[in-house]
């Protein structure tokens, strides 16, 4: 009942055995497969809505505090990096806004709040999560740009293109667009039992490649794009924080540890999600080896997995940089 199991196939309905989204891949194993032995009640309908609850509550009271805070402050004192933690906390905070749904979801294992919500939670959800991931992005070049390129003469206006035009055709269009396959699947069907689901369904002739295709992507654009620019970026940041005349050490040391605390961050988050649900993309495009243990096991992690990556909102109020080169001497950055 975790947002990865919401993505399935329309012959899932039929198959009793795993309720782990992993479609019907046990069918053609030779040995007999039950994933439910691994994937117990407990996990499904405890751990989700308990865990999903603690983020939503760490979620909306961190984000809904930078929004408050920031969203109440006069725009002639908001800073450019001000204008980004708007941003991310905003997308933070409609992304888990989404959660408490899921959770009674999974506690229930059937869905109760009609078919508009279900394709509305689904839009709002994945708007959301990439929006995240990638204004994290943005404020990752804001930052080498304030930090690295502070002495060229075109880094200011560059910023505030970034800020002001280019984070909603890099950040925004791009979440929205990638929700588009939400508006054409998502819906609700009767399941077993009479449990209503909530749930992607694609076409069952070539669902694996279907479902193959948006893991990828999940990985591609939700992890590697932004993990990449936060890797290259905040490297470039720590190298010249160490080795440039910057300022006062301990305020070099404090960003230097800010910047090292936001990668591992997001790394730890979300890296162990990206590869689970790239190994069951392999899986689904036969390049793995089927077997009833591997899919077990898998199940299982991404059970796990999902929500460490989800968690993730909760850390990014405390763990986004505010410094800047000389913020204490002079303003870093233009007004808004």
């Amino acid at each position: 009942m975790s947002y990865y199991e919401h993505i399935v196939f329309d012959y899932d309905l039929n198959d009793t055995g795993s309720g782990s989204g992993s479609g019907d891949l046990a069918g053609d194993l030779q040995e007999p497969c039950d994933v439910e032995q691994v994937m117990t009640a407990d996990l499904q309908q405890v751990f989700l809505p308990v865990v999903y609850s603690l983020i939503f509550i760490l979620g909306i009271t961190g984000n809904g505090l930078v929004v408050i805070v920031l969203g109440c402050q006069r725009r002639s004192k908001c800073s450019l990096t001000d204008r980004y933690r708007l941003h991310l906390s905003a997308a933070d905070l409609l992304f888990v806004l989404a959660l408490p749904f899921w959770a009674v979801d999974s506690a229930l294992a059937d869905w109760r709040f009609g078919a508009a919500t279900c394709i509305g939670v689904h839009v709002i959800y994945t708007v959301n999560l990439y929006g995240s991931v990638l204004i994290l992005a943005f404020i990752s070049l804001d930052r080498y740009l304030a930090v690295v390129r502070a002495t060229y003469t075109n880094t200011g206006g560059l910023r505030q293109l970034l800020a002001h035009r280019l984070v909603y055709v890099g950040a925004w269009l791009p979440a929205g667009l990638l929700a588009v396959p939400d508006l054409v699947f998502a819906r609700t069907q009767e399941g077993g039992e009479g449990a209503t689901l909530c749930q992607r369904f694609y076409p069952a002739d070539n669902a694996p490649i279907w479902v193959a295709v948006f893991r990828l992507q999940l990985v591609l654009v939700g992890l590697v794009i932004p993990g990449l620019v936060l890797l290259v970026c905040y490297c470039v940041i720590v190298t010249r924080l160490t080795r440039g005349p910057l300022g006062g050490q301990r305020q070099k040391r404090r960003a230097v540890r800010t910047t090292i605390a936001l990668v591992l961050c997001f790394f730890v988050c979300w890296l162990p999600y990206g590869v689970g649900i790239s190994v069951d993309a392999l899986l689904r495009l036969e390049v793995l080896p089927r077997g009833c243990t591997l899919e077990a096991v898998l199940g299982v992690w991404l059970v796990v997995a999902e929500p460490m990556a989800f968690a993730h909102c909760c850390l990014n109020p405390c763990c986004t940089p505010s410094w800047g080169p000389g913020s204490r001497a002079r303003p870093a950055e233009p007004s808004l």
